[in-house]
């Protein structure tokens, strides 16, 4: 999926390491670090961070990009906890599922301070 909405093999590569990457601006490290904290448990999103994500996104936007995050955490732990005849299941590994990087790439979503 990744490959598909533009995402390159570089960032493929780095992302476990996309704090110090040069594959990933500003924004794209933000999105990252805002899917790190709220697939901890328990799930924090400290100021310093929703600062930084408030630079880049609206409000709604967060709210959306929040509740993407959220899906796929839901979507990752009942794929893990499902039975086996669920997991083989073809509709099961590849269902549609929400993708943030239209909100990365695309400007119109963006807050005015982000340059592109």
């Amino acid at each position: 999926m990744g490959r598909k909405s533009g995402i390159t093999e570089n960032q493929l590569h780095d992302l476990s390491d996309f704090e110090s990457s040069p594959q990933y601006d500003d924004q794209e490290k933000t999105v990252l670090r805002l899917a790190v904290a709220m697939t901890r448990t328990p799930s924090t999103v400290e100021d310093q961070l929703y600062s930084a994500l408030s630079h880049h996104f609206s409000e709604p936007q967060l709210v959306e990009l929040s509740a993407i995050i959220s899906w796929e955490n839901a979507r990752a732990r009942l794929t893990a906890l499902s039975p086996s005849p669920l997991k083989a299941s073809p509709k099961a590994t590849s269902a549609p599922c929400p993708n943030i990087q239209f909100l990365i790439t695309d400007p119109s979503l963006t807050s005015s301070s982000t340059l592109h």
